[in-house]
């Protein structure tokens, strides 16, 4: 019954976020439109297209950092691997051994497990350079977004932004 009730939770997250962030999804061929792209003639204008592509594409600029975020996982498979065994190791324990059990006459406690769980995890971690790949991540995304959003001229619909209908 408690896994229902995860799984009810996850799906009203996911249908929220549908709803909320990525109703604002702009058309692939609108964000790719090569056509737009120029190089601004002085920081001031690149600052205001920045400004303006960061808000109008924002849901799209959050799926570029999500497959950015993706394939830095996939070509580091010992982070990857450290993950998985941390996060399977956490879940594991908490489902299969609730209390103590007795284990060839010792006795054997979940934070007995969760302390060889991280004294095996954390430096496996430690080794996979989890925070480069951070870094590497916000460095991607950055240089990524921050061309994309200076370089692609705001389309027709940013000259009426201001206005409010009648």
């Amino acid at each position: 019954m408690e896994v229902l009730g995860h799984v009810n939770n996850i799906s009203e997250y996911a249908r929220s976020l549908k709803d909320t962030r990525l109703s604002s999804l702009r058309h692939p061929g609108e964000f790719f439109d090569y056509q737009r792209v120029s190089r601004p003639k002085d920081m001031q204008e690149y600052l205001k297209r920045a400004s303006y592509n960061v808000r109008y594409f924002s849901a799209n600029y959050a799926i570029v950092v999500a497959l950015l975020a993706v394939y830095s996982l996939i070509s580091n498979p010992l982070l990857l691997v450290a993950l998985g065994f941390l996060i399977g190791g956490f879940l594991s324990i908490n489902r299969f051994v609730p209390e103590p059990i007795e284990f060839n006459g010792k006795v054997v406690t979940p934070q007995n497990l969760y302390i060889g769980l991280f004294v095996i995890g954390i430096p496996l971690l430690w080794l996979a350079a989890p925070i480069s790949t951070f870094f590497w991540l916000v460095g991607s995304s950055g240089c990524l977004i921050g061309a994309h959003a200076g370089l692609l001229e705001p389309g027709v619909e940013s000259e009426y932004e201001g206005l409010e209908t009648v």
